[in-house]
């Protein structure tokens, strides 16, 4: 399940929200949390998480590794170790072809709802 986008940009953004974008329990991301330093969440005085842009990228790159590369929680620690900028712009190019095939589709849908002329 690839990131769902925000139509408008928040300073900050709830756990629930940023579970939503992904498509991942929020278990999963308070686990991600303790694994990887690039997440870094606020905390309130109750604890509660706010998720800024970075943090929702960090997520993005992880879930990109881990959810649709298969990679193992180490294994993505490690790639993102050993060559993160790589990795990140890999991430982007498939993002980048997952909203081309998007518009592809779309296009495709709409013009064959118009179907062919009758003369």
């Amino acid at each position: 399940m690839a990131l769902k986008k925000e139509k408008t940009q928040k300073l900050y953004y709830s756990i629930g929200e940023v579970a939503q974008m992904f498509g991942v329990n929020e278990s999963t991301l308070r686990f991600w949390e303790k694994e990887f330093d690039s997440i870094r969440p606020r905390k309130n005085a109750k604890g509660t998480r706010f998720y800024k842009q970075e943090d929702i990228d960090a997520v993005r790159l992880i879930f990109h590794l881990v959810k649709e590369r298969g990679m193992t929680l180490a294994g993505a620690r490690q790639k993102l170790k050993d060559n993160k900028e790589t990795t990140i712009r890999q991430e982007e190019i498939v993002n980048r072809l997952k909203q081309i095939k998007e518009e592809l589709l779309a296009m495709k849908e709409a013009f064959s709802s118009i179907g062919p002329k009758e003369e």
